[in-house]
């Protein structure tokens, strides 16, 4: 077998009838719906850009829009799962108001009561005490879903109600602020960001992790006697991945920190500021970094794990699914127990970017999420769907916002808007799988 490719002289027959385009698409292996979905966010991006004057596709704007994204994707990555098993959570935006209100009130009230404030232990212990209250709400939901045979969409729907009202009865309708310096970090920021050099060193890395990934593929493949990808569409990929990837870097790095703050910190450091004054990058926020990470690891969770077939055999054919022995009951109160402690993670990201715990945090978040994850491919019949289209759709649902607020759209518009969006990418998904039938 060479290194090439290894097709039977039938299926290069069948090849050479495709149109360029369609062998260009059989041979690199790209989903055309993730592609189609990237074509619609750069349209959206240009348009914008356009009817902005030119203000959308700046370094400053794309760089909040990272940051803004950030705790959305978070959750898109986990309500993927949730919708592949043929259920859906309307109570994310809700645990993340609820679940955020209880961090500030930890590190804001409580624990300072016991612990200097600023101590280095608070934030922590108030991320974990969160993360934890966010698990136990999706393992009670669950249990009554799996459990207790009550439909998804009315215990969690139940469950944003109980939750927006337990918000404002914490601390009666308050907002707590501040959060500990050292949580903020987690929000973005000119302190929340990793600056040029550490950028440039994650982008690179990030790269070796790409080719990386591609060369143990096809290795895998070879060992396995699987079809292999022209060796020309390897280096096309992994191409196109770490141009992607280092273009990204250099947008974070054009972003400088604002006049004012550089002026203080040069005052701090003893630093004489030159006459063009001193540019001192963002890089890449801590908040964006985070995302990622959830992402990376909750793409090998979903196809790399036990686990993750069973959800997606769940997905598939539950009544299947149970007679080959997957405990189904237990799989789908471990996926709502995730999608919980996601949720705790964007209420972290949430609460530590507006420097604040507020009871209108998540407001409407629900739909931003469940609209993220259907027009990044995820199925609500169930069965299909992936955790980077939802990533992608989660920018895709900000962009939209980020864009209105640009033009200066009402908000009831905006939510119009959303709502639409939310129905047509139902309606492509449901010719989709018509077509695939």
């Amino acid at each position: 077998m060479s290194d090439a490719t290894s097709t039977a002289p039938a299926d290069r027959a069948r090849s050479n009838e495709l149109g360029p385009v369609a062998r260009f698409l059989k041979a690199t292996e790209l989903d055309t719906r993730m592609l189609g979905m990237i074509a619609a966010l750069l349209i959206i991006w240009l348009g914008f850009h356009i009817f902005s004057n030119g203000l959308f596709l700046t370094p400053r704007n794309l760089w909040n829009l990272s940051v803004q994204s950030s705790s959305v994707a978070v959750m898109a990555t986990g309500m993927v799962l949730v919708i592949v098993t043929r259920n859906i959570d309307l109570s994310v935006g809700s645990v993340l108001g609820f679940v955020g209100m209880i961090i500030g009130v930890t590190q804001a009230e409580i624990l300072p009561r016991y612990l200097d404030f600023g101590h280095p232990a608070i934030w922590v212990i108030a991320l974990i005490v969160g993360i934890l209250i966010g698990v136990i709400i999706g393992a009670l939901q669950g249990y009554v879903i799996a459990f207790l045979g009550v439909p998804a969409f009315i215990v969690t729907l139940g469950g944003l109600l109980v939750l927006r009202g337990a918000a404002w009865w914490v601390t009666s309708g308050r907002t707590v602020a501040p959060m500990d310096e050292t949580f903020r970090l987690m929000g973005g920021g000119p302190a929340g960001s990793i600056g040029a050099t550490a950028s440039w060193i994650v982008g690179i890395i990030a790269c070796l992790a790409v080719v990386l990934m591609l060369f143990n593929g096809r290795r895998q493949r070879k060992r396995f006697r699987f079809p292999l990808r022209p060796v020309w569409a390897e280096f096309f990929l992994g191409g196109i991945a770490c141009a992607f990837i280092m273009g990204a870097v250099w947008i974070a790095n054009s972003y400088p920190w604002p006049i004012g703050i550089v002026r203080n910190y040069a005052r701090d450091n003893n630093i004489t500021l030159p006459e063009g004054g001193l540019f001192i990058a963002h890089g890449i926020a801590i908040p964006v970094l985070i995302a990622i990470g959830v992402g990376v690891i909750m793409s090998f969770v979903s196809t790399r794990t036990r686990f993750g077939r069973y959800v997606f055999a769940i997905g598939g054919n539950p009544e299947a699914a149970a007679l080959a022995g997957i405990n189904t009951r237990w799989v789908t109160m471990k996926i709502f127990m995730l999608m919980g402690g996601l949720a705790a993670i964007g209420a972290a990201i949430s609460t530590a970017r507006l420097n604040a715990a507020t009871n209108a945090q998540g407001t409407l978040d629900e739909l931003l999420v469940i609209a993220a994850a259907v027009i990044g491919g995820t199925s609500l019949a169930g069965g299909a769907g992936t955790v980077a289209g939802a990533m992608i759709g989660a920018v895709l649902m900000q962009s939209l916002s980020t864009g209105m607020i640009l033009l200066g759209v009402d908000t009831p518009l905006q939510n119009i808007v959303v709502g639409l969006v939310l129905v047509i990418a139902v309606w492509l998904d449901t010719l989709y799988r018509k077509r695939m039938q």
